[in-house]
This record gives structure tokens, C-alpha cells and sequence, in this order.
């Protein structure tokens, strides 16, 4: 009887088998972390402007428009003068809106100061053109104590500009009387109503 014997079976034996996936996957990883947007920081925004640039008044700023230009308007509520007991008597008052440059570095210039009634009509026009304010300086604008053509509603618009960073202005209205050996004074401080972009 004649026997047979089976050979054993021949299989493939490839010494990487199990090592495509660790190599996959790495490459996977490559692929994903080129893919990521590079997000611009603050300094990389210095850089690119400059040692000198704010970063902190362009980050706090509402306006801005590549990296510099800067246009807001800015109200302010004023009073040519207020009712005082039950409304029967009026007090009248010199208002003096004060624009001041805060910034130490740059100057800014005033595009016009509106003077408006309670009506919104505007009354007087202060500037007949833009105007520079220097760095830190300040400058006044007048209502006179017998001018009540504002009313109890009056306000200013001031609008400024800067081509560079700067710190926003301060801009406010100071209100006082000495009548009648009364003295009565107050303050009013602006409020941004519209910044302007893209100039």
C-alpha cells in the first residue's frame, strides 16, 4: 500500500505585513497638521506694522480698517439750560465741549463739530474744515449761557479721524452757571454712535 504524505503548505510570509498601518497613520498626522489655517496672532499683526505699533488700541478700538485708519462719530448730550423746582423756572448754563487728544504719540484730526437742537436741526457748524489736534493737546468749543437755541435736548457730533492707531479722544461737555449766587455745574461724556470702516 503505498502511502502519501502532504507537504506542508506554503504560505506567504511578508516580514512588514503589520507595519502599514503605523506608517499610515503617521501620515495621516502629517497631512492633517499641514492642512490647519495658520492663525494670525497680535504679534504677528506687530510685525507686520511695525515695533511700534498698539497693539492694544487696535484690539480695543470699535473701528478699524487694515490695521490703521481709524473714523467714528462720536454724540454728546448737552443742555443750554435745565428746569429746576416743578418746572416753572429754567436755569440757563454755558456748555463747553472739550475734544481732547489722548494719545501721546499721534496727532488726530476733527472732521467737523455739529452743534444740534432738540429737534435734531442743526444749529451751528463749528469747523469750516478738518482741523489737527496734536498729540495730548485739547481743544474747546463754546455755547454761550444766553444761547438756548440747543434747548434742554441740545448735542454735539464730532466727527474724527486718524490714519494711524491711536487711543479713542475724550470728548465731553462741561455745563455751568453761577446765576443768582447759585453755582450749579455737571458733566456729560461722549458716546461712539457710528464707527466708520473701510476709508
Amino acid at each position: 500500500m503505498e502511502s502519501t504524505s502532504k507537504s506542508p503548505r506554503k504560505t506567504d510570509h511578508w516580514p512588514y505585513k503589520n507595519a502599514w498601518f503605523p506608517l499610515f497613520a503617521a501620515w495621516m498626522v502629517l497631512l492633517i497638521s499641514g492642512c490647519n489655517p495658520q492663525v494670525k496672532t497680535t504679534d504677528g499683526i506687530a510685525d507686520e506694522m511695525g515695533s511700534g505699533a498698539k497693539i492694544g488700541a487696535f484690539t480695543d478700538s470699535l473701528s478699524f480698517a487694515e490695521y490703521g485708519s481709524m473714523h467714528k462719530l462720536v454724540y454728546v448730550p448737552t443742555y443750554s439750560h435745565i428746569y429746576v423746582r416743578d418746572g416753572s423756572r429754567e436755569f440757563d448754563l454755558t456748555a463747553t465741549l472739550s475734544v481732547r487728544n489722548t494719545d501721546p504719540e499721534h496727532g488726530i484730526r476733527i472732521l467737523s463739530v455739529r452743534y444740534s437742537d432738540s429737534n435734531g436741526n442743526i444749529v451751528r457748524d463749528f469747523l469750516g474744515g478738518p482741523t489737527l489736534l496734536g498729540p495730548l493737546s485739547s481743544r474747546p468749543f463754546v455755547i454761550e449761557e444766553n444761547d438756548r437755541t440747543g434747548g434742554v435736548g441740545a448735542n454735539f457730533i464730532v466727527e474724527w479721524r486718524s490714519d494711524t492707531l491711536v487711543s479713542d479722544p475724550i470728548i465731553e461737555a462741561v455745563m455751568i452757571s453761577t446765576a443768582s449766587s447759585q453755582g450749579i455745574s455737571f458733566l456729560s461724556r461722549g458716546k461712539v454712535v457710528r464707527p466708520i470702516d473701510g476709508e
